[in-house]
């Protein structure tokens, strides 16, 4: 899965928070100074292109975008391009380097283990 800069995310949160909408309808969602519509507009064809949005037309020159992945989809795409990326495939290794930094404790890694395990 690719991966969002800093400002496309900005931008698929708006989307994931509000739902489908026009570029216009967008810029009222940040506060001032507002993005301008241009910049905006180039960021959602960017984020269309990369698969992240899609479009369909209200007129002939009016289209509403809406977000092609849920955030939850992105978040488990963003965290096994980590894992693969930092950790050679390995959630094993990922999940022992924050038990070992202290970033989970085994309370909370068991707790979490039962948890999965109910759930099957």
């Amino acid at each position: 899965m690719k991966q969002l800069t800093q400002k496309e995310e900005e931008i698929m949160d708006r989307y994931w928070q509000y739902g489908p909408m026009q570029i216009r309808e967008l810029q009222t969602h940040y506060d001032e100074p507002q993005p301008h519509v241009n910049t905006l507009a180039t960021l959602v064809k960017i984020l269309e292109e990369k698969g992240f949005l899609g479009h369909r037309a209200l007129t002939a020159r009016c289209f509403q975008y809406f977000a092609r992945i849920s955030r939850e989809e992105y978040r488990g795409g963003s965290l096994a391009a980590v894992v693969d990326k930092l950790f050679g495939h390995s959630y094993l290794s990922a999940v022992s380097t924050l038990v070992k930094s202290e970033k989970i404790s085994v309370d909370e890694l068991k707790a979490l283990i039962r948890e999965v395990e109910d759930n099957r």
